[in-house]
């Protein structure tokens, strides 16, 4: 779908997925769990402080997620879900009530928690939006969880706009496949880059006070590959508890993003050409349209250049630039091995 010069726009976020991915990425696998961040409270004198230092390393700067989804236009719908009793949630409060989000309560149902329970009430919330408010074009979804695919789907099925925001290392490929344009949370613009904690960092004693060894602790690793050489799928929320199993992500991390970008480049220029003459020049800015459209989650400024520009310059191996007036055009180079 194209995008209206008068749009509005509804953003959904899914809070516990995206605070836990993010404290996840800069201190390893199961490294929520294993600080017992669900029921950590930093103000009180027991506290540790060294898991507190850790959380406030993984604060989510909600603002700049906020200002990047108002840039798409008039936000009409601003709603995040979560069990606001919990303390690492509460503490994020006075910051979105700022911002005018409608924070949603979810209620613990049972003693396991309730798993799904952000995933099917933002669903169910933004189907009925998109009845309700015809005039709504662009729906953000803030989350790397592969359950929001069928949502994602329907929403571009029905007319909308799907913008997706998920964290490096937690970010299910089909949800960012499923919608028109997804972003990593790194990349977002306002955003500090935040080094991983080493692994000897994580906790090495059971913080319940059981003082027993936490399990796989010594073999836990924080998440340093760049956002296209590490996907996982879905990422546990704070309902689970100890005793319910979190899903192990697969990880991809032998691939290179900067290979994948350049394919993604590859493929994009060879599509433009058979469209035309084999030696046509193309608009730069009408490929990276269809890079996004291939891959949404493309963006060149995770790969360590400031613009698209600098991106192409960067593969003279493979294409060509041209400048022809205020138009910056691209062609894969004759003696390309594309071209063979």
């Amino acid at each position: 779908m194209s995008e209206p010069s008068d749009s509005r726009v509804g953003l959904y976020i899914d809070f516990d997925n995206i605070v836990i991915s993010r404290y996840q990425q800069l201190h390893g696998r199961n490294a929520f769990q294993r600080d017992g961040i669900r029921d950590f409270d930093k103000s009180s004198p027991d506290a540790d402080p060294e898991v507190a230092a850790r959380l406030a390393a993984a604060t989510v700067d909600f603002n700049a997620i906020i200002d990047f989804a108002a840039s798409f236009g008039t936000m009409v719908v601003n709603r995040a879900y979560a069990d606001w009793s919990v303390p690492v949630n509460a503490s994020y409060q006075r910051q979105l009530m700022s911002r005018a989000v409608d924070l949603t309560q979810l209620f613990t149902t049972t003693t396991r928690g309730t798993k799904n329970g952000a995933d099917i009430r933002l669903a169910v919330d933004v189907v009925e939006d998109l009845f309700r408010l015809p005039d709504l074009t662009h729906v953000i979804i803030v989350a790397g969880d592969s359950d929001y695919i069928a949502l994602a789907q329907k929403t571009k099925r029905l007319g909308r706009f799907v913008v997706g925001i998920g964290v490096a290392g937690s970010t299910s490929t089909s949800l960012a496949a499923a919608c028109d344009e997804f972003e990593d949370y790194d990349s977002l613009p306002g955003i500090e880059k935040v080094a991983a904690t080493a692994a000897s960092a994580l906790p090495k004693t059971d913080r319940a006070g059981a003082g027993k060894a936490a399990p796989e602790a010594a073999e836990a690793q924080p998440s340093k590959a760049p956002a296209k050489s590490r996907r996982v799928s879905t990422i546990p929320m704070f309902s689970h508890t100890e005793d319910t199993s979190f899903d192990e992500p697969e990880l991809a991390d032998d691939v290179d993003p900067q290979s994948v970008a350049t394919e993604l480049l590859v493929r994009a220029l060879q599509i433009g050409h058979a469209k035309g003459d084999a030696d046509e020049w193309l608009n730069t800015g009408t490929v990276k349209n269809q890079m996004r459209r291939m891959d949404p989650s493309f963006n060149e400024k995770p790969l360590g250049f400031r613009s698209f520009t600098d991106f192409l310059a960067s593969r003279s191996d493979v294409a060509d630039l041209q400048d022809e007036g205020s138009q910056r055009l691209i062609r894969l180079r004759p003696d390309s091995e594309a071209r063979r």
